[in-house]
């Protein structure tokens, strides 16, 4: 019993101090504390007209609720009821991970390690998919949990989604890549078909969990709104969006129908 005890608080002071760490970096990453924004830092390789799968800048302020969601995770564990529930016990760690990659993320674009993030930011990818897979799995406790802990992995997941094939195509870029003589457009639509179907793949085996949806759609939405208000600009680059945003949206709805018929 002790060693349980000790093991939950272990688990429980190393998700917060992650997440302090992650609101650390998230103020050096806004250069708030004197070095350079994310979107400047890196010659720029980030910024929303740098690339044709950039979103808008508006996009980014979705980081403000998921911020504020890790937060609350962080918090809602200590309550006593959340202290030994089974379902924190599988999933603090895998959080606290992707607070520490996140930071991790933030700091290699500031050190211009544009290269590093993509190893970053794809094995955070895979850290948020195993976490909501382990969400899904362990029942939450009621709605606060539902809000607090799926709702904030799964926006947490659904904008990584988009943010990795921003992130690729952006350090393939500066990278001086050609496509191979594939004209920047055709990838772009590739690019973006790639993550619609991520998305997909996501609504499906998730049963149309809304908060994975919401957040890449919402990035590329603003990958559509960039593209055709926003130098470069590409009309198919921004229909190619919209077309991957209307497919999550159904999809999210019928496998969100199938899994309420399932579970009747």
């Amino acid at each position: 019993m002790a060693t349980s005890r000790g093991s939950d608080t272990a688990r429980q002071i190393t998700v917060a101090v992650s997440a302090v760490l992650a609101i650390i970096g998230s103020f050096i990453g806004s250069g708030a504390a004197g070095g350079e924004a994310v979107q400047n830092a890196s010659n720029g390789a980030l910024a929303a007209d740098a690339t044709l799968i950039a979103p808008g800048g508006p996009a980014f302020s979705i980081w403000s609720v998921i911020y504020l969601g890790l937060v609350a995770y962080a918090v809602w564990q200590f309550f006593p009821a959340q202290r030994g529930a089974e379902r924190h016990r599988a999933l603090g760690y895998w959080v606290a991970a992707s607070l520490l990659l996140n930071a991790a993320w933030i700091l290699s674009i500031q050190a211009d390690l544009l290269w590093l993030s993509v190893p970053i930011i794809a094995v955070l990818l895979f850290v948020l998919v195993r976490a909501f897979m382990i969400a899904r799995a362990n029942p939450p406790s009621g709605i606060v949990d539902t809000v607090i802990t799926d709702g904030t992995i799964g926006l947490y997941l659904g904008w990584v989604t988009i943010a990795t094939a921003a992130n690729i195509t952006a350090v393939l870029v500066a990278a001086g890549f050609d496509g191979f003589g594939i004209a920047p457009e055709v990838w772009s639509v590739i690019v973006i078909a790639v993550a619609g179907l991520v998305g997909v793949l996501l609504a499906i085996r998730f049963g149309g969990r809304i908060a994975p949806t919401l957040s890449l759609c919402w990035g590329l939405a603003w990958v559509a709104v960039a593209r055709l208000t926003d130098a470069p600009e590409s009309v198919a680059t921004a229909v190619a969006a919209i077309v991957a945003v209307a497919a999550i949206v159904i999809v999210t709805i019928a496998a969100r129908v199938v899994a309420e018929k399932r579970s009747a």
